[in-house]
């Protein structure tokens, strides 16, 4: 019986050390999770119409969690994969101060805002910054809040683009999350 029971701990034991060994090892490298929420719709939900072109086009307020210690600044892209010639890029904030919870609704669409976060161009082209609504052509378009946390203020200009964001941002990520929204157009 006293053999029975070393046996089994010894076995429990190996496999609590394997399932330790196997996190640790996929730990570096691999941002931890923030969490992305709104008052305004939950994930994977409707977004209501306030918030797209057919409404008064504002941005919907936003909730950030589970920021990593050691978090300096923090990134916002929301865009639309759906779009029939590509990626629509709806909105760009970059270094929003780590301390940053809630994200107001209807932020506004100025280049620099209070908090010392600079807003970058979406994809309605020319100079235009700040958000812009969901607007899909056809069918239900799925649309990304994605927040990252990031070990460094970026040397970016006010007007920064998703792809130039994303190129600075490589190799600071220290944690990542997002927030999923759908929205069709009434007929």
């Amino acid at each position: 019986m006293a053999r029975a029971n070393l046996w089994t701990f010894s076995f429990v034991l190996v496999f609590a050390l394997f399932q330790v060994g196997t996190a640790c090892a996929q730990a570096p490298g691999k941002p931890a999770g923030l969490s992305v929420s709104s008052a305004a719709f939950p994930d994977g939900g409707m977004i209501p119409r306030a918030y797209t072109c057919d409404g008064e086009d504002i941005s919907p307020p936003l909730e950030i969690g589970q920021v990593p210690p050691g978090a300096k600044s923090l990134a916002l892209i929301k865009d639309d994969p759906d779009a029939p010639d590509g990626t629509w890029v709806h909105w760009v904030m970059y270094n929003i101060p780590p301390d940053t919870r809630k994200i107001p609704e209807q932020a506004p669409r100025k280049a620099k805002l209070p908090n010392g976060a600079f807003h970058g161009k979406n994809s309605w082209g020319g100079r235009k910054l700040g958000y812009g609504g969901p607007c899909p052509p056809s069918g239900t378009h799925r649309y990304f809040f994605k927040v990252y946390a990031l070990d460094t203020v970026l040397n970016l200009r006010p007007g920064a683009t998703k792809d130039e964001l994303l190129s600075e941002m490589k190799g600071h990520i220290l944690g990542e999350g997002q927030l999923m929204g759908r929205y069709q157009r009434s007929k």
